[in-house]
């Protein structure tokens, strides 16, 4: 019988998942199905329960339903712990296993696909919502001293507080004034009003530094895919290697799938389609 999958959210007509899964599957022979299904703002958990009693054997979960499926999950991973979210759900009899896989998918889309290696980098991960928390456990793991800059200063030391981790430390976007990195991520939601980031345009200016806050070489990668946000046009007019979000999006999709397969696609051809068809 053919194994049926979903990933749940609302909105999630526009979910690009059904393409992916489906492209995996092509590609690695396996019999499943996958589809979208919007479930009500005040029903995850209802809607989770008719899949397990329907014969699925697990989902995807994107906004606004991150949260609930954490708190959904029988039995959560290291890293769903650590992200305070889920984004993978797997049904196994009674258990539910909640896992993330968003973090895995950057460090594999950075250091695979973009060839920049983590280990001893100086990464400034700008925003400390949910998106920041599900990557820190990761990058962490891959050998990165990580800064997270945050608005509200707090919720950037009070994110770094709960890794307990002396490579890592948070405060304002002021406190970069004078630093510079290797890696710059944006897991803010700037991009999607087309807001400034307060980043320090030129902190090494008395120095006879040119690239402002970006190191030699840095990459600027925005979790955003499919358009040119401020920040990447930002880090373009200061010499950095700009990446988009796609290549994330891809990677902790075959992350699940693998989770559920036991199968690791190759991502290469799925990105190249996805771009075909953006």
């Amino acid at each position: 019988m053919t194994d049926r999958y979903a990933v749940i959210g609302n909105p999630i007509s526009h979910s690009k998942s059904p393409l992916i899964h489906a492209l995996f599957a092509t590609q690695t022979g396996q019999d499943i199905s996958y589809e979208a299904i919007a479930a009500p703002l005040d029903g995850f958990a209802a809607t989770i329960e008719q899949l397990r009693n329907e014969g699925y054997r697990g989902c995807n979960v994107t906004v606004p339903f991150k949260f609930e499926a954490f708190n959904c999950a029988t039995e959560l991973t290291e890293r769903a712990r650590a992200a305070q979210a889920v984004n993978t759900l797997s049904f196994e009899g009674d258990k539910i296993i909640g896992d993330n896989t968003d973090g895995a998918g950057l460090v594999r889309d950075i250091e695979q696909n973009l060839g920049v290696k983590l280990q001893g980098k100086r990464i400034l991960l700008m925003g400390a919502g949910g998106a920041s928390y599900g990557v820190v456990l990761p990058l962490l793991t891959a050998g990165g001293t990580i800064t997270i800059a945050n608005r509200t200063a707090s919720k950037a030391v009070e994110m770094a507080m709960k890794f307990a981790d002396s490579a890592i430390r948070g405060g304002s976007y002021e406190d970069l004034a004078e630093q510079q990195f290797d890696i710059i991520i944006n897991a803010t939601s700037a991009g999607l009003t087309d807001s400034e980031i307060p980043l320090p345009s030129s902190p090494l200016s008395a120095k006879g530094g040119k690239g402002g806050i970006f190191a030699p070489g840095a990459l600027a990668y925005d979790m955003m895919y499919g358009r040119e946000t401020p920040f990447m046009a930002f880090a373009r007019a200061h010499g950095a290697q700009v990446a988009d979000g796609l290549g994330m999006l891809v990677e902790q999709a075959a992350e699940a799938f693998f989770i559920w397969r036991g199968v690791r696609p190759d991502t290469s051809p799925v990105m190249e389609r996805l771009r075909e068809v953006a």
